[in-house]
């Protein structure tokens, strides 16, 4: 993890000492557990519990044990061990490692997907606020970035928003899938441990029972979980694409807002340059990475092996950081953005009224002429206006194939921009419901 792009939130979550303390909880609740089916007794898990929730974790200590047994577990047991006192003897009874950390794993992935949910909503809630801002907004949409036809600027963004909305749901439905719990010790088949302490330790991390494991949670839960944030990831940098584009001095449509005092070129002190943006398309590479590992982590041997654990120990933390501190910028970036409606206006004239061409066309094929015939007139009289030679209406008015068909008062008619707007409010309730 990079200080840089890392909240302090989202990084407590994969600190040593947080890990060790689910470790403790996952260990003292089977505990627990086994006390209540008579398995230990219950002054031994009550000392256990005592004893550990008190207990401030040595990672040195720890880190050094594991230096001498090569094994992160044992080395926590150990060191708790020294903690509790002859009580510990009684933990981690009929368990193996896999189910510490592989529960330990999901507890943890639960609580970044809440942290990556609450972002969503922020970035919702900016795009919702800018949207409507901007509904009746009038600018040029593009394919193959050349002018197109008529949009706005808030339909821009409200397709953002139903786009953020399936990614809030999928997140949703991928934090359900990881949050579930294995404590069915060697080989997953609950020789030494009873099914209630899954079911009762589950219940107390906020986890469902892993209904069949081998040792391990299978992995394909995993591999869904990154590819949904990767998705998100996606959905980050089209929309900093997009600002990108439109901040290009040629467009500047809407811009990163440039603070006072900030500085965009060591060299040329003119800059505004979309940073942010830009590191936002650097930062949905960085999580999209993990999408291969997750899924060759899936096809594990047999019941058991670890070549999935020193995947995980970097992707966990490194896509769940990057992701949350994507998903904040991104939404600062949508509040304080700023628009250019003047601006966008201008480019829409920049074409001498091409953008209207689609109208014209059907007119024509409404008014009697064969398709083919009107799209060639149509391009015969669009071409020069690309060229700079003329304007688009006026050579249609000039045109005895076109005033065969169109009065000059029904070809103006076609030129009217609220004609492209006139559904916006349809989309905004099929996107945002009645507001």
């Amino acid at each position: 993890m990079i200080p840089r792009y890392t909240r302090a939130e989202m990084a407590d979550i994969w600190s040593q000492e947080t890990k060790f303390r689910i470790w403790f909880e996952i260990e003292a609740y089977a505990a627990e557990a086994q006390a209540e089916l008579g398995v230990i007794p219950k002054e031994a898990a009550r000392v256990i519990w005592e004893k550990g929730s008190k207990a401030q974790f040595d990672v040195q200590r720890i880190e050094e044990i594991e230096r001498e047994v090569k094994h992160d577990v044992i080395a926590f047991l150990t060191h708790l061990a020294e903690i509790v006192g002859p009580e510990a003897r009684f933990v981690h009874q009929g368990m193996t490692s896999s189910d510490v950390l592989d529960t330990c794993f999901n507890v943890q992935l639960t609580r970044a997907a809440d942290i990556l949910l609450d972002d969503l909503d922020l970035v919702l809630a900016a795009l919702k606020k800018r949207a409507f801002e901007h509904k009746d907004t009038v600018c040029i949409g593009r394919s193959h970035g050349i002018h197109a036809e008529p949009t706005t600027f808030g339909l821009k963004l409200a397709t953002f928003y139903a786009e953020f909305s399936r990614a809030k749901e999928r997140l949703q439905f991928a934090r359900d899938q990881v949050a579930t719990c294995a404590i069915s010790g060697a080989v997953g088949t609950f020789a030494n441990i009873d099914p209630y302490v899954e079911e009762y330790v589950a219940k107390k991390l906020g986890l469902k029972p892993e209904p069949i494991s081998t040792q391990v949670i299978p992995r394909d839960r995993h591999a869904m979980f990154f590819a949904t944030l990767a998705v998100i990831a996606s959905s980050i940098e089209r929309l900093a694409v997009e600002i990108r584009h439109l901040q290009r001095t040629e467009v500047l449509e809407a811009e990163e807002y440039f603070s006072p005092g900030q500085k965009g070129s060591s060299a040329m002190p003119h800059k505004r340059n979309p940073i942010l943006t830009e590191n936002l398309t650097g930062l949905a590479r960085l999580v999209r990475m993990s999408v291969i590992p997750a899924l060759e982590n899936v096809a594990l041997w047999h019941e058991r092996d670890i070549s999935h654990s020193s995947v995980e120990r970097g992707i966990g933390p490194d896509t769940t950081v990057h992701l949350d501190f994507a998903l904040r910028r991104l939404a600062g970036v949508i509040e304080k953005l700023v628009v250019y409606p003047e601006r966008m206006k201008k480019n829409l004239n920049l074409l001498g009224g091409l953008i209207h061409s689609q109208r014209v066309l059907l007119a024509l094929t409404q008014a009697g002429m064969s398709r083919e015939e009107a799209y060639r007139v149509v391009q015969r009289n669009a071409m020069p206006v690309w060229e700079g030679k003329g304007n688009f209406l006026d050579l249609l008015k000039q045109d005895e194939d076109v005033r065969k068909y169109l009065t000059d008062a029904q070809l103006e008619s076609l030129f009217d921009l609220s004609y492209h707007t006139k559904h916006v409010d349809t989309i905004f309730k099929r996107v945002f419901g009645e507001v």
